[in-house]
């Protein structure tokens, strides 16, 4: 699937693209992120943090091109599929060397897709689908399957819950061992100070151009530090002053003032993705869908996005959850069920539902500034709708752990970049937080993941985002851009969900 509407960077601010400058060999540069990473095996995590840190080590058989279609990373070509679909044969690239020395084969990525099925959320997802996986030779994977599965690939390119590439002797469960194929390889992390990654010097890149997340991957750089900064106004600051020559996930409101910085300059990424809250249909007060229906009435997600990002150039009030820009775009099951901020309707209908007052647990972290202004003014509309609101409010670090317990939430908040591939959607897969899992669920994503058909696809994603509507196992609150900042002096760095640092270099 092709993107209509591509990452727009905030042009007038770069006065020279980056392609036209000589880049040139060495350095270090620091990355201020939102914080300290749960884990850096990314099969074990779909918190974009881990992603963003862990893509410069490991690599996966496939990634995404500049237009979001799959393209060959560390296989050699695109899958050979059969007719009927459930056939796919991986050719792997040769020469490939771990930062271990090792050199990679069929036995260290059967090995590794084995550990995924078993371990990444997106791993079960597929292996739902996969009735084997062999390797017939050191250069080849066959990967046969139960019926056709039209998102495999796109699974297999995700850099969240990754299906990362690893020594077959090194799939300990927890990861001990952070060895991968990357341009970059871990030398030190100390918690919550940094996590210093150097220039692998095997490397082998793939030839061409850099295309997207795909194509060549180049190692002008000696060293990227990951730097954890939480609070969201000592980013901005570190960003004004030049303190760190890339920063991420920076407040909309402080678009402005970077624009009229001189050590930095911002990027905006438009339109990024969507904020949500996530049921725990699992367990607790949640797990009642008459109960998710009253909250979800109650809720004005114009309010929100206006709390969250002020100005609507940087936010739309949308319930589809792809924009009219995608071609995955539908507005079904979205009438009548979004933006209903109806919190007397919805007391009548928690009070229907059984409500007897216990604690309506969200979970919500300061770290991305625009989940808790969000959760601020839900919690006064959940108030209003006669819900007793309990904010629980942590660092990213420990909702990801409590995310996974369903006896510790109710809500959890979050937000997602607009995905290549709908089925990549977290909530889709039943072993995501969150576990849902229901008849009608299977009924609307089976027929749309097993379609081989783009076209007849973009029509069964519609009845699964209607299902999404009646059965509510999350809530969009609307689109969103994203503000992130880089220093002048930073060449090679485009705009991206998960920006990534092989193309980077630093002016002298």
């Amino acid at each position: 699937m092709r993107r209509k509407l591509e990452f727009l960077v905030a042009t007038a601010l770069i006065a020279v693209p980056s392609f036209a400058m000589a880049q040139e060999k060495g350095g270090v540069i620091n990355v201020a992120t939102i914080g300290e990473p749960p884990t850096l095996d990314p099969m074990s995590s779909t918190a974009d943090l881990v992603g963003i840190v862990t893509q410069h080590i490991f690599e996966t058989l496939y990634t995404f091109d500049k237009n979001w279609g799959v393209t060959p990373l560390l296989a050699e070509s695109l899958p050979e599929i059969s007719d009927d679909g459930k056939t796919y044969t991986i050719k792997l690239r040769s020469g490939i060397t771990f930062h271990d020395g090792s050199e990679m084969t069929s036995e260290d990525v059967l090995a590794s897709l084995e550990r995924w099925t078993k371990l990444a959320s997106r791993g079960k997802q597929a292996a739902g689908f996969i009735a084997s996986m062999e390797a017939p030779d050191e250069q080849t994977v066959v990967i046969k399957l139960t019926q056709a599965y039209a998102p495999l690939t796109s699974l297999l390119a995700f850099n969240n819950s990754a299906a990362i590439i690893i020594p077959a002797e090194k799939q300990a469960e927890p990861m001990t061992e952070y060895v991968g194929t990357g341009p970059y390889m871990l030398k030190e992390r100390k918690a919550d100070q940094y996590i210093q990654l150097t220039r692998f010097d095997g490397y082998k890149s793939r030839d061409g151009e850099s295309d997207g997340y795909g194509g060549a991957r180049h190692q002008y750089l000696d060293e990227i530090r990951f730097v954890p900064v939480p609070d969201p106004n000592t980013r901005v600051e570190a960003a004004v002053s030049g303190q760190y020559e890339y920063v991420d996930s920076i407040p909309v409101e402080s678009f402005d003032k970077l624009k009229n910085a001189s050590a930095s300059e911002p990027l905006l990424l438009k339109p990024f993705g969507y904020p949500v809250f996530v049921f725990n249909t699992k367990e607790g007060l949640s797990s009642k869908l008459e109960m998710r229906k009253a909250i979800t009435q109650a809720l004005n997600m114009e309010d929100m996005l206006a709390a969250a990002f002020g100005s609507t150039d940087f936010y739309a009030v949308d319930g589809a959850f792809y924009p009219e820009s995608y071609n995955w775009h539908t507005e079904a099951g979205v009438d009548g069920n979004y933006n209903v901020g109806d919190p007397e309707g919805a007391a009548e209908a928690a009070k229907a539902a059984g409500y007897a007052g216990n604690p309506l647990r969200i979970l919500t972290s300061r770290q991305y500034e625009f989940h808790y202004k969000m959760a601020q003014v839900a919690a006064e509309y959940l108030k209003l709708a006669g819900f007793k609101v309990d904010m629980q409010v942590v660092d990213w670090a420990t909702l990801t752990q409590r995310r996974a317990d369903p006896a510790l939430w109710d809500i959890y908040i979050t937000h997602s970049p607009f995905l290549p591939e709908p089925a990549l959607i977290g909530a889709l897969s039943t072993s995501s937080p969150g576990w849902w899992d229901t008849p009608a669920r299977k009924a609307a994503v089976d027929p749309f993941t097993s379609e081989p058909d783009p076209a007849k696809r973009v029509e069964l994603w519609g009845n699964v985002q209607k299902v999404i509507y009646d059965e509510l196992p999350l809530i969009k609150i609307g689109d969103f851009n994203a503000v992130a900042a880089k220093s002048a002096k930073l060449k090679g760095v485009d705009p991206a969900p998960w920006p990534y640092f092989w193309n980077a270099s630093v002016a002298k």
